[in-house]
């Protein structure tokens, strides 16, 4: 009987994606043969907007899901195997003749296009002692290229690529920067079940000591699944680049939008803050850019009134003011610990989450002379990730708090702040974002987790004490959710690769694709092999239109639907 090791998925500074594993390990059945990944109660992509006709209203009434993590074992995916025989301190994961490639298909990977970038789920084969087998979740990303360019595994260049002539076969290192234990990667192709999907085996080494193999399966973005560019009405309306590092979020008032970038993932520029007149959807104006020495990584934007909070990954909250909304001036910092990942303001407070630390309040009444009210934290069990994200709702605060799941907090009193209750996901799933509202009188959250495989859930949080999943939505086991926003029984998703998808969510346990947006084109200048690319940042503020932040195309507007 395998057993399954959780995964420990460490995010740095720049969003660079680095996977290790535990030690601890869970028993489990053996999983079926891998097939065609098919998402959950997904509705057809192209159905349209919903026919309010066609069901009957929710009415509250569910079935209560299990939770089984982002992370679905669906079995070995390719019958390509790699020897693990022998000595560790003397096995080469670059060595070829160790992959056993006798089942596999030439004809096939000579077809493979020569270019591409992938997202690659690799499902870890340990043999014990007994004659069972360890389960280790994984993943890597790889980019090749046709015209010269440099050929990347995990962002750095590969070391081996042979792909020609039926055969695939390429090898990439990676230093950690916290240990400095250097791991070489290497991927053997031997199948292509389908178009756009690469299966094969893999094998890792660290410091020059074998430490596992297994299976992958490699998904060329965006996802092959025969969809065009956009369904169920959503189109673009206009697109404006951002000069300034990679765009991922946006918020808009007085006629303008306000793009905050992070430092470009690639390493070659500051990110900051870049301003458009959007007056005329169809045509916005460029007005302004900044970008403060020592400070420009920018994840985060909200306003009220005058007042522009950005939030800051290293000095925490930057205040801006825009009483002239087309050249913001520089008020002041708000200090945030390790610097504020993301802000929220609902009603005059201002929600700054630090990840790793605290959630930070302020009072707004003044929107230019925010004061400092108080610090909010979750019971020390909760706390693995830190406060990335949070959703206030009806006196409660949402926390998305990163490996230590999904928290609810009373904030009606901040004196007396108290944690109603908590979601915990399986296999170490890192709670990102979520939105909130009420369906047929119950309280009911949509929650997006993040990094490969993260997949929406929706959770009947009416009793805080006794949170419960009611209904589930997933694209592809590789890619990742970033952003929500609910809008009445519509929910917009910005997801990465995916681009934005519009779900009916107006029977929250079936959440129903009614549209979609694919915003990432691996043709785009700078694309890259990092997890993170593509739609991070959306909003819909009620004029009409979707806002959406590509990390490379820069500020996508949408119609609403």
């Amino acid at each position: 009987m395998p057993s399954v090791l959780r995964p420990s998925w460490v995010l740095l500074s720049s969003c660079v994606l680095l996977l290790s594993t535990l030690s601890a390990c869970d028993e489990s059945d053996p999983a079926p043969d891998a097939g065609t990944w098919l998402p959950e109660d997904s509705g057809s992509p192209d159905s349209g907007a919903p026919d309010a006709s066609a069901e009957a209203p929710w009415d509250g009434g569910y079935t209560v899901l299990e939770e089984h993590g982002d992370w679905i074992d669906r079995g070995r995916y390719s019958p390509c195997d790699f020897n693990q025989q022998g000595d560790p301190t003397t096995i080469r994961c670059d060595d070829l003749s160790r992959y056993d490639v006798s089942q596999c298909s030439p004809e096939a990977l000579s077809q493979v296009a020569q270019h591409g970038i992938y997202l690659a789920d690799m499902r870890g084969e340990r043999l014990l002692s007994d004659g069972g087998s360890q389960i280790t979740p994984d993943f890597t990303t790889y980019q090749l290229f046709s015209d010269g360019g440099t050929d990347t595994l995990n962002g750095q260049p590969l070391l081996t690529r042979n792909t020609d002539g039926g055969s695939f076969f390429v090898v990439g290192s990676r230093t950690n920067p916290f240990n400095g234990a250097v791991t070489v990667t290497a991927l053997a192709g031997c199948q292509v079940p389908s178009p756009g999907i690469i299966t094969g085996c893999y094998a890792r080494c660290t410091n020059g000591r074998f430490s596992r193999a297994g299976t992958f399966e490699a998904w060329r973005m965006p996802s092959q699944r025969g969809e065009g560019e956009s369904s169920g009405g959503l189109r673009l309306i206009s697109e404006s680049p951002v000069a300034l590092g990679d765009a991922v979020d946006v918020y808009v008032t007085k006629n303008h939008a306000y793009v905050v970038s992070i430092d470009d993932l690639g390493g070659i520029g500051n990110g900051g803050l870049t301003v458009f007149d959007v007056s005329d959807r169809a045509h916005p104006i460029f007005k302004a850019s900044i970008s403060l020495p020592g400070d420009s990584s920018w994840n985060g934007v909200w306003a009220k009134e005058d007042a522009l909070y950005i939030a800051g990954n290293r000095a925490g909250v930057v205040v801006y003011d825009i009483s002239n909304p087309a050249q913001p001036e520089y008020v002041r910092h708000l200090p945030a610990g390790q610097g504020a990942h993301t802000v929220l303001v609902d009603g005059n407070r201002l929600y700054a989450m630090s990840p790793g630390e605290v959630t930070y309040v302020h009072d707004v009444t003044s929107p230019l002379a925010p004061v400092l009210l108080q610090l909010i934290t979750v019971p020390s069990e909760f706390s693995s990730g830190g406060a990335h994200d949070a959703f206030a709702y009806e006196g409660r605060l949402y926390v998305s708090n990163g490996f230590g799941g999904y928290s609810i907090m009373d904030v009606t009193d901040l004196d007396n702040v108290r944690h109603l209750g908590q979601y915990v996901h399986g296999f170490n799933a890192y709670a990102h974002h979520s939105a909130v509202g009420t369906f047929a009188g119950r309280t009911i959250a949509f929650e997006g987790t993040e990094f490969n495989g993260s997949h929406l859930r929706v959770l009947d949080v009416t009793d805080p004490a006794n949170i419960v999943k009611m209904g589930e939505f997933r694209l592809s086991p590789v890619t990742s959710i970033h952003n929500l926003i609910l809008k009445g029984h519509l929910l917009y998703i910005a997801w990465y690769h995916e681009g934005v998808r519009v779900l009916d969510v107006s029977n929250p346990t079936k959440p129903r694709q009614v549209a979609h947006y694919n915003t990432f084109r691996e043709s785009d200048p700078g694309r890259t092999d990092n997890l993170f690319e593509g739609t991070f940042g959306i909003r819909v503020p009620g004029d009409g239109y979707v806002y959406a932040a590509d990390s490379v195309r820069g500020l996508l507007i949408l119609n609403e639907l």
